[in-house]
This record gives C-alpha cells, sequence and structure tokens, in this order.
C-alpha cells in the first residue's frame, strides 16, 4: 500500500498511474469527495484498473485522519502543495499550510519505509547571484530571506528545510528523499491540470504579445512520476533528487511552439520584453510580479547525481514542451 496526498494534482496524477501499473495498491488524499471521481476516471481512461485505488478525504492544515491516512503504507509520497498562479501580498502566507502540512505527514509516517517529498527547484534557484548564467545542484538552496523571492519560494524552501530538520531531530533522515522537480510541463491526463501547464497554454494562446525574459530548466511530469516510483527502493535516502532536465527561456519556448504548432505560430509570441520595462511592468502586473526573482537569470540544472543514484535519463525539454502543447492545443484550460 503506498499513500499519496493530493491525487488529484498533475504530478500525482501520472505519479499514481504509475504505481498501479506497477502493482501497487494505492490510497490517495483528497480535499474534497468529488476530486475521488475525477482520478478514478483519469485511471480508467490510461486503462488501469481501480480496484485497488481508495481515497481518504483529508485537510493539510488539520491533524484529524493523518494516522489513519498512513496505516499499513510503506511508502509514502507527500506531492500536495499549494502553487498559486498569482502570489499573496504576505511572503510568508503560503508557509504554515506548506510547512506544517509536510510536518503532518511525516509525523504521521513514522512507520513507513520511505517518504518521498515533492519539494521544487523554487528550494533550490533563488539566492541573489552576480552572474544572470548560472549552474545549480542538490546541494544549493535558496534564500528565503533574498528580497526578490515571491511567497511560493519562499514557502517551498521553508517547507523542506523544515522536513529535514524534524527527520533529523528524529533520527530518521535516510527515511526521506526530496525530489525537486524544474517547470513541469509533459501530458496531462485529462483537463484538470496544474498551474505549471498554463505557461504553454498561454503562449499557445497568445495571451501576451511578447514574452518576459526568464528561463526555466524544464522537466517532463512523466519522468518526475518515474523518479518518484524509483525513490522508493533505489539508495536516495536523506539526498535531494534534482528533476530537471535543460533550461529554455519563454522566447525560445515561443519559437519551439511555433514549429510544434504552425496553425498558431502567428499569435504566438516569441520577442522577449526588455528588462527595465518588464521589471516597470511587474509593479502593476501581479502575474509579472511572480517572475521577480527570474528576470534575467537563465539557470541551468545539474542532474547527474539524479541520472547516477536512480539510473533514469531525463527527457529533453523540447519533447515535454511538446508533448504539452499536442494535449493542451484546441483544449480550454480548467
Amino acid at each position: 500500500m503506498v499513500l499519496v496526498t493530493g491525487i488529484g494534482g498533475f504530478i500525482a496524477k501520472h505519479l499514481t498511474a504509475q504505481l498501479l501499473a506497477a502493482g501497487h495498491a494505492v490510497r490517495g488524499t483528497v480535499r474534497s469527495p468529488s476530486r475521488a471521481e475525477e482520478v478514478r476516471l483519469a485511471m480508467q481512461a490510461q486503462g488501469l484498473s481501480t480496484e485497488r485505488l481508495s481515497f481518504v478525504t483529508l485537510d493539510l492544515e488539520r491533524d484529524e485522519g493523518w494516522e489513519a491516512a498512513v496505516q499499513d503504507c510503506r511508502f509514502v509520497h507527500h506531492v500536495a502543495a499549494p502553487f498559486p498562479l498569482v502570489q499573496p501580498a504576505d511572503r510568508e502566507a503560503l508557509v504554515p499550510a506548506a510547512r506544517d502540512g509536510a510536518l503532518r505527514v511525516l509525523k504521521a509516517a513514522s512507520g513507513a519505509e520511505r517518504i518521498i517529498m515533492t519539494s521544487s527547484i523554487a528550494a533550490m534557484m533563488y539566492a541573489p547571484r552576480a552572474e544572470s548564467r548560472f549552474t545549480f545542484g542538490p546541494e544549493d538552496w535558496s534564500d528565503p530571506e533574498w528580497s526578490l523571492n515571491t511567497p511560493y519560494v519562499v514557502a517551498k524552501t521553508r517547507a523542506e528545510q523544515a522536513a529535514w530538520a524534524y527527520m533529523d531531530e528524529v533520527g530518521r533522515r535516510q527515511n526521506l528523499t526530496a525530489i525537486n522537480p524544474g517547470l513541469v510541463l509533459g501530458p496531462p491526463l485529462d483537463a484538470h491540470w496544474g498551474t505549471s501547464l498554463d505557461v504553454v497554454s498561454m503562449l499557445i494562446q497568445g495571451k501576451y504579445p511578447a514574452v518576459p525574459p526568464v528561463a526555466f530548466p524544464i522537466v517532463d511530469v512523466r519522468d518526475v512520476a518515474a523518479l518518484h516510483v524509483k525513490a522508493m527502493t533505489a539508495p536516495v535516502g536523506g539526498q535531494r533528487l534534482l528533476a530537471a532536465a535543460d533550461t529554455l527561456s519563454l522566447s525560445e519556448m515561443g519559437h519551439l511552439l511555433r514549429t510544434i504548432l504552425p496553425q498558431n505560430a502567428r499569435r504566438i509570441p516569441t520577442q522577449p520584453l526588455p528588462l527595465g520595462l518588464t521589471r516597470f511592468l511587474s509593479l502593476f502586473d501581479k502575474s509579472l510580479a511572480t517572475l521577480k526573482p527570474d528576470l534575467g537569470r537563465y539557470p541551468v540544472a545539474d542532474s547527474r547525481q539524479t541520472t547516477e543514484l536512480t539510473g533514469l535519463s531525463l527527457r529533453l525539454a523540447a519533447e515535454a514542451v511538446k508533448a504539452a502543447a499536442m494535449a493542451l492545443s484546441g483544449k480550454t484550460p480548467h
């Protein structure tokens, strides 16, 4: 039996499909019972039996029910996390839910053989740097005190730091593995996908005439799910696994999408906005304000250790972008 928190999410659905296909029984946490049927239908659409799939309705911000949820679970995947497209004004606003939710899961799962926590490159690459192009790896941490950091970056960093501190405190560091994905693209399993695919969706629809000067290391959702499965048994206890392939700027992504969807080419933006203008506009546009720590930077992820420890080679960013674009074209985001 494997527990998957936030089973209705983009990554979690792919993870669940891979776990079921491998013969595991899966228990998923949902915030509302309606999400359970959504996940069940997504699995059936993949040709998977849902006989060994069950659900519990739980809230990461409440203690009730977590002990029962992890009972008999050999492995726990803590995937659930808030990821708002528009950030709250208070930079610490998302911390309590992210940090306390992670600690609830870790405390309840004291008997689990391994807990795999979905963190993010947001907890690794956001610290002041002199150079605009830089490489980061699993030993790097974001600086929650950096003034440019968004509430999401602060929350992901503090939550992962709190998780490691707690596992050190109880002498169970080797029972935790963190997975830190880049911008997660690739094909959704149904019409309910996470915020990350909105980037591709907005480019395809030509929501903006030009793109902000930002770049992200990208990973395919199928690889993120596969890495979670491998982390259950690979020698990765106590490790942070950086899951990101090559980097694409939004301008590069726009050029790529024009070749993938030539029928949309005229409306897909490729022209980068000038850096100074973007910084000025971010004072008024909340979605641009979210990108403040990314402006003018080109981060490159060093995922070699992840491949060495798990044997998993990550798909190239172009493949993840193409899979997302083909799935999203002609669809309306939910």
